[in-house]
């Protein structure tokens, strides 16, 4: 162990490099989208699926992260969720179809259980007065790895049409995508390695009834005082009431769950439905329909990392001086504010085919200029009407071949707008939902049920996330761009709402307190 720092903040810093690999396995493919579908010749389902295939693998995970990591203990479910990412990262590099890329991907999405197992084993190795901005860390590292997927799809994306003789012999040229989802490997591989070497949880342990090796532990981790205080904590909550298998299966129907079930599913819903991993994941496909070219798109998606960076600092800093509902409040009216903006600049967008870019594509596909003749003379105030006319004209193959360039070539928009909406988009996510969230969640369930809350909640965050993921493409195609960002500030609007009304505060209690405290709620 690294003495320079504090026991808890270094095995943080290893249990956390989880949450860097989900952040890059999960953003890494916004960049390798656009060639997977020029490869496989996909449909916009199928773009979709590929998409969202690991948030599928998510779903399926949490239905049993939380039973697992009760049964086996935390340390080893985290073990086994690293060797699930690095292979998932070597079958995507090396997938020979769609169904495989696929496959492979969904394996990495069971992985994505990593969101729940973190936070809990940061949690309880935590003092109170630190938790939230130690389960921060872990989504501090989940945005240094959205960060650093744009930063790396960006250079290799510059590498790859360098010329440069390494780059033909490498392949880079013709297999960039892969190179992009096999890059992950290598930190999948050194958290792996590292995950040995961290201790079991102490309240985990507890609950085990291994006292004497718990104590140890929690020695380990805090000063004499500190320790025996938590010791006792721990030890009374889980002697106030043991809930045998039975009753911890079917804690869902225990009165005093229904408030904190109620906190956590609602703030699981807020987080994906306000459209949050639809921007991470489809990043240069959204700048794209603003007007720029690929290779702007990949450096303004550089600027989402770098803002979501910043703000997750923020957040830490803050939010055990603020607490978790303040921070949520003045993130969800950013959100709200940011979708109006994004809404507006592509309502007002108009579009016309140019004729110099009929000119240019008539020295290589005159058939295609000669289908594009006729709509030069129209405008279109619709990014879904303009789409279609498109289509109306050209083949599926030409659609997808010559779409970015006739949409860049053809938008009138204010695109400065519409990046600045999307940047406070992000500012304001990574402030509030995206740490906020995880805090909560491994503050506001009893010690007993903690994992199987956890893995309920997160169920329902991931088919959240699944679903307006898979969805995306198609309303993109079907509503446009301008509808697709209301709906995101609309569900943004409710969700402030319910939090204003509805969340307690939870900053600087020990989870045992938190626990005393909502059912003391549910006696009333």
């Amino acid at each position: 162990m690294n003495k320079a720092l504090s026991p808890s903040l270094y095995y943080t810093l290893i249990v956390s490099l989880g949450g860097f690999i989900f952040g890059f396995d999960a953003s890494v493919i916004a960049g390798a989208n656009g060639f997977i579908d020029a490869e496989f010749n996909l449909s916009d389902w199928q773009q979709g699926f590929v998409v969202s295939s690991p948030t599928l693998g998510a779903l399926i995970a949490m239905l049993f992260a939380g039973g697992i990591s009760d049964a086996i203990g935390r340390r080893k479910a985290l073990i086994l969720v690293a060797f699930l990412y690095l292979l998932s990262s070597v079958g995507s590099a090396l997938a020979p179809n769609f169904e495989l890329l696929v496959l492979s991907r969904f394996i990495g999405g069971i992985a994505f259980c990593s969101l729940i197992i973190a936070p809990l084993y940061i949690s309880e190795i935590s003092s109170p007065e630190n938790r939230g901005k130690m389960v921060s860390v872990n989504q501090l590292n989940i945005v240094f790895g959205f960060a650093l997927s744009y930063f790396t799809n960006y250079y290799l994306l510059q590498f790859s049409g360098s010329g440069a003789a390494w780059v033909s012999d490498w392949g880079l040229d013709t297999h960039l995508w892969r190179y992009m989802l096999g890059l992950e490997a290598i930190p999948a591989a050194l958290w792996f390695g590292l995950l040995f070497t961290i201790p079991r949880s102490p309240r985990w342990l507890i609950l085990k009834d291994r006292q004497a090796e718990a104590e140890q532990v929690i020695n380990r981790l805090f000063d004499k005082a500190q320790a025996q205080t938590l010791v006792k904590d721990i030890a009374s909550s889980l002697n106030e009431k043991s809930w045998t298998l039975r009753e911890r299966l079917g804690f869902l129907k225990a009165k005093a769950m229904r408030f904190p079930l109620m906190i956590g599913i609602i703030i699981a819903i807020a987080q994906q439905i306000t459209g949050i991993n639809v921007i991470f994941f489809y990043a240069p496909t959204i700048f794209e329909q603003s007007g720029v070219g690929t290779n702007a798109a990949f450096m303004q998606a550089v600027w989402i990392g770098v803002v979501n960076v910043a703000f997750t600092v923020v957040a830490m800093v803050t939010i055990d001086k603020w607490g978790r509902k303040p921070l949520l409040i003045v993130g969800l009216i950013g959100v709200v504010v940011s979708m109006a903006v994004c809404t507006f600049g592509f309502k007002q967008a108009s579009y016309q085919v140019q004729e110099s870019v009929v000119i240019t594509i008539q020295q290589e596909a005159p058939i295609v200029a000669s289908k594009l003749e006729p709509l030069t003379n129209q405008v279109y105030y619709s990014d879904v009407e303009f789409k279609r006319s498109l289509k109306t004209v050209l083949s599926s193959e030409e659609f997808d071949t010559y779409q970015q360039p006739l949409l860049t070539s053809s938008i009138t928009m204010n695109a400065p707008l519409v990046l600045f909406g999307i940047i406070a988009f992000v500012a304001s996510f990574a402030m509030s939902l995206g740490p906020v969230m995880w805090a909560m969640l491994a503050e506001i369930f009893p010690n007993q049920t903690r994992g199987l809350a956890i893995s309920l909640v997160g169920v329902i965050n991931s088919l959240t996330s699944f679903l307006v993921q898979i969805i995306f493409p198609w309303e993109l195609a079907n509503l446009g761009a301008a509808t697709t960002f209301a709906i995101y500030g609309c569900f943004a609007l409710v969700s402030l709402i319910l939090v204003a009304k509805l969340f307690p505060e939870t900053k600087g209690k020990s989870l045992e307190d938190i626990t005393r405290n909502f059912e003391h709620k549910a006696m009333k």
